[in-house]
């Protein structure tokens, strides 16, 4: 029997099942199928809203949502000592903003560059020391151009009547409860304690040696503030598109305040809770409720759907040839 014949299969035989890596290559893109036929009414609005806008402003918002894919992979290699390919670095970050779309809030991003940060030579134990960092810095950037517009523009934000009476306390007191717990978790189970505390032992280790290069500390923290400042200047440049009447800088400050309350959210891609917060925000800021309905949705459609096929297929192609 020849060789060929030995590769063919015979009758009754079952079909060889796929690689998983063969199977790892299709879910992103079966992902977003899914996503867009669950959101196929947001998507035909906000291209309806689109094809009435202003292209150059639309133009802007493509050309710096582009540039935080930049920014965060400036950010990523500030995170750690070890010199990363470039150009597998960018690609990485575009293909892990659509896995974040696909997974709860952080998720898809996280897993995504751990893998490609192990690929790359670095410890498991470095490289999620180095995630730690870089969402610890992208944090303390956001609530600091946050707090900044706050305090050079204390009444661009009037929520008084937007935001049920007592609100604000509970919230709080909802929060800390849940941190106060996972403390106690954490220092009462004696493994995990060990395990938390070999992790901070690791995270400022590898902090002490980023901060001691001023090029990696530059990059961590450059990058940090250009990509929430970046995304804030994506919603101005669709908000000047669709004609809301708002200032650019209230714009911006809504923008950050309501990508720091829904933080917490763990939906995929912050689907629903961010566009509520959104548009809360800018009817905030004193714009129309229904013109900002209009600048939230066609902001997503540039800075979520349009890039969602295509950094599926390159997290695909990345899985395939084993960069992550």
């Amino acid at each position: 029997m020849t060789a060929a014949e030995l590769r063919e299969p015979r009758p009754g035989r079952l079909p060889r099942r796929l690689p998983l890596r063969q199977v790892l290559c299709l879910l992103p893109v079966l992902l977003v199928a899914v996503a867009a036929v669950r959101h196929r009414s947001v998507l035909a609005e906000g291209f309806a809203h689109l094809r009435s806008a202003e292209w150059p402003w639309l133009l802007a918002a493509v050309g710096t949502t582009c540039l935080t894919w930049v920014a965060a992979a400036v950010t990523r290699q500030g995170a750690v000592v070890q010199r990363l390919p470039r150009r597998r670095l960018l690609a990485t970050q575009f293909a892990a903003g659509a896995a974040n779309h696909l997974l709860p809030t952080g998720l898809g991003a996280s897993a995504v560059n751990l893998r490609f940060l192990t690929v790359c030579g670095v410890s498991l134990a470095r490289s999620s020391a180095a995630l730690a960092l870089y969402m610890l810095a992208e944090s303390i950037a956001r609530l600091a151009l946050l707090a900044a517009l706050l305090l050079a523009f204390p009444n661009a934000l009037r929520l008084g009547g937007l935001l049920p009476s007592g609100v604000v306390g509970p919230l709080l007191y909802t929060v800390g409860a849940v941190l106060v717990a996972a403390a106690g978790a954490a220092l009462c189970v004696r493994r995990l304690r060990a395990a938390v505390a070999s992790f901070v032992r690791t995270a400022l280790s590898e902090a002490r040696s980023v901060h001691c290069r001023p090029a990696r500390a530059l990059a961590l923290w450059g990058g940090s503030l250009a990509f929430p400042a970046l995304q804030a200047v994506s919603l101005v440049a669709v908000g000047r598109a669709l004609a809301l009447p708002v200032p650019s800088v209230h714009m911006a400050l809504a923008y950050l305040a309501a990508t720091t309350a829904v933080a917490l959210v763990p939906t995929p891609g912050g689907f629903g809770s961010v566009e509520a917060a959104l548009v809360v925000a800018l009817v905030a800021a004193g714009g129309p409720a229904a013109v900002a309905t209009a600048v939230v949705v066609a902001y997503r459609i540039i800075t979520v759907w349009l890039p969602l096929l295509p950094g599926a297929l390159t997290l695909g192609a990345l899985v395939r040839l084993k960069v992550i």
